[in-house]
């Protein structure tokens, strides 16, 4: 599990689990249709990654389809870095 995978899927365990709750998140465990991750904890998770990794995230970037699993948001998160990158 690379930095950012891991990262994504301690602050998901640690914001979104109930004390107690013994789900194991994995890289592919479906987030958002689980209903793990709403749309108010989207929001909050979409500004984590922003401030953590010092990028920008557009919202028609920032879809529930993206944020649906670990793997698909450290993915999300490596584009705009790339996109950071090539910007400089």
């Amino acid at each position: 599990m690379d930095e950012i995978t891991t990262a994504v899927r301690d602050y998901i365990i640690r914001e979104y689990l109930p004390e107690g709750d013994d789900r194991q998140i994995t890289e592919k465990t479906p987030l958002i249709s689980s209903g793990i991750v709403d749309s108010f904890s989207m929001v909050s998770l979409l500004r984590f990654l922003e401030k953590k990794y010092s990028i920008h995230i557009p919202d028609e970037a920032a879809t529930p389809e993206a944020f649906d699993t670990v793997e698909r948001i450290a993915t999300l998160v490596q584009r705009f870095q790339k996109a950071e990158v090539g910007s400089v």
